[in-house]
């Protein structure tokens, strides 16, 4: 299968075999992906998430399941984007938290951090065992244009404060992607996963960003279905972004 349009040649277009479902483990899943060999990929990204794809390390893939649409793409239009009391709360909970943007680099600091937090939210999923090289595949890639969005305590002038949390973010020319973010897990009550968000739009916004991409909403699901409640958000219905509440039909025909 081939896309048209991408450049002056057409761009490869895979789709992988039958997998559990890294969300509901008991449904058969399949992706599309995006010819990993192609050395246009970095180039094509772009407008791949506009297409409602998302990056993994170096993967671009968009999830294909024959019997499942539960995976819908979804984004904020940053300078839209009005919160809700609850983040309103959250962003003046963490009002002394230091925002940092930092290169797409592995520190000890990060990994350890990584490590504990998985741990915490994914002990046993097969994610627990990551390493220093899962890390960096992962996260960083090798043709991404990732940044670290780190968020810290406060500290005294010319320390460091304890590192908080990490969002890793990919920019490109129109858009912030927010590709993963891992805490503190003795943190909780501080709402980092939210608060990450929250400076991703302030970031987006304050380098005029058009959106900031959340990859995959799903309905009813414990770590996914949270994104619904950032508005506004659009809904890709694998032809258009449309208002996130005029959406609501199309994908539940689609499943």
């Amino acid at each position: 299968m081939a896309i048209h349009g991408a450049s002056s040649d057409d761009l490869r277009l895979f789709q992988t075999g039958e997998h559990p479902c890294g969300y509901w483990p008991e449904r058969p899943a399949r992706d599309l992906v995006l010819d990993p060999n192609d050395p246009r990929l970095g180039t094509v990204y772009p407008l791949a998430l506009g297409w409602g794809f998302r990056r993994s390390g170096d993967l671009v893939y968009r999830p294909s399941c024959p019997l499942c649409r539960a995976c819908v793409p979804v984004r904020i239009p940053a300078h839209d984007f009005v919160p809700d009391r609850s983040q309103r709360r959250c962003a003046a909970r963490n009002a002394d938290v230091v925002g940092r943007i930092v290169a797409a680099e592995r520190s000890e600091e990060q990994f350890e951090l990584y490590r504990r937090y998985l741990r915490s939210r994914h002990q046993g999923g097969g994610m627990d065992g990551h390493g220093a090289q899962e890390f960096d595949q992962f996260l960083i890639g090798s043709w991404s244009h990732g940044r670290f969005l780190e968020l810290r305590e406060p500290a005294p002038a010319g320390r460091r404060g304890r590192l908080l949390a990490v969002a890793v973010t990919d920019v490109t020319e129109d858009a912030l992607s927010a590709v993963y973010t891992f805490y503190e897990p003795d943190a909780a009550q501080r709402g980092l996963g939210t608060l990450a968000i929250l400076r991703q739009i302030e970031w987006a916004r304050r380098d005029r960003h058009a959106y900031l991409y959340l990859g995959y909403w799903i309905r009813g699901h414990d770590k996914m279905d949270y994104k619904r409640r950032f508005h506004p958000l659009q809904a890709f219905d694998g032809r258009y972004w449309r208002d996130f509440g005029e959406s609501w039909g199309a994908v539940d025909a689609l499943r």
